[in-house]
């Protein structure tokens, strides 16, 4: 049975960069106060990449890509899956994968769509590996991808704040050298309400709040409890120690949960990988941005063992440890 390695990364980030500043002279034309210090102190973003009107998630998702192929060398021919973790599709169907494979110019291999909002990529990781691991597949491509603005209630201070637009991608290529050790996935489907966009689209008409709606405290309990526990149960399913674990890379929600999951799991400050201050809450993006960001600047190398782990909307959560 082969195993399923990463074998190159990419990310992507619109042009259109919006600091607090920028944010908040914003929200202050409706009444809503913030600032650059407010939104630093309870979250740790500094600016946030915001898609263009027009600009597609699919877009977004194929420009990551083509990073993550060019870095793996690898070309269109060679890709036989596409997995597209998003909860901002481009259309109801088809899938935003399918798009990505037309943009892309691969034809032939599957191509889907995996919604586990910010745990997304970890789910998209997770399914790949196993499509690999039966022989199903050779070599994929795995993305996050959202343009989250499209969902953001921009008078709502408690989540406009938040998030941000971008892309993230790998590729996993089968491999006769472990490169994904362990993973596990969870779900608790009755804490949904703590975080969630309910509206949906029927008979031609929005039906239901189309916008995210959070309740930021359960979130952010929920969250270091949950991943707490995954990364130990994670790691004790490859036979180590999460002390043994050369960096980690969680969902990029708010740098207070990173540090808190931290000191939980007795992971150094310099063994965690942060970006979160500059491309805010990217939702399914985010592990893989943060992933890529660590591997081209060198900290991230071959050999290298790597927890990268999601938590969102659903509820969900999961982990992946991987060698590099």
């Amino acid at each position: 049975m082969p195993y399923a390695k990463i074998i190159g990364s990419g990310g992507y980030l619109p042009p259109r960069v919006v600091s607090n500043d920028d944010l908040a002279a914003d929200l202050a034309t409706r009444q809503i106060q913030t600032s650059h210090s407010w939104i630093v102190e309870r979250t740790g973003i500094h600016q946030r990449h915001l898609a263009d009107p027009g600009v597609t998630t699919s877009q977004l998702a194929t420009h990551a890509a083509r990073a993550a192929m060019d870095m793996a060398g690898v070309t269109a021919d060679d890709i036989d899956l596409i997995i597209v973790a998003t909860s901002t599709p481009d259309f109801v169907f088809p899938s935003t994968a399918c798009l990505v494979q037309a943009q892309l110019g691969a034809k032939g291999g599957a191509a889907f769509d995996v919604q586990a909002v910010c745990s997304g990529f970890v789910y998209a990781l997770t399914t790949a590996d196993a499509f690999i691991q039966a022989g199903r597949a050779k070599t994929a491509l795995v993305i996050g991808a959202e343009v989250f603005s499209s969902i953001l209630d921009w008078n709502d201070r408690s989540t406009c704040v938040l998030f941000g637009d971008g892309a993230g991608a790998v590729v996993l290529q089968a491999s006769d050298e472990p490169g994904i050790l362990a993973a596990q996935l969870n779900a608790d489907g009755s804490q949904m309400k703590i975080l969630c966009a309910a509206g949906n689209v029927a008979h031609g008409e929005v039906v239901g709040d189309p916008f995210l709606r959070m309740d930021g405290q359960a979130v952010f309990k929920l969250a270091v409890t949950s991943l707490t526990k995954s990364a130990q149960d994670v790691c004790e399913q490859a036979g180590m120690e999460v002390a043994d674990v050369d960096w980690l890379v969680p969902h990029q929600a708010n740098v207070r949960i990173i540090n808190f999951l931290g000191r939980r799991l007795s992971v150094p400050d310099d063994k965690v990988i942060v970006t979160v201050d500059k491309h805010a809450n990217t939702s399914a993006a985010s592990v893989p941005l943060a992933l890529d960001v660590a591997l081209r600047d060198g900290r991230i190398k071959k050999g290298d063992t790597v927890l990268m782990q999601g938590v969102g909307g659903g509820f969900t959560w999961g982990s992946v440890l991987a060698r590099m």
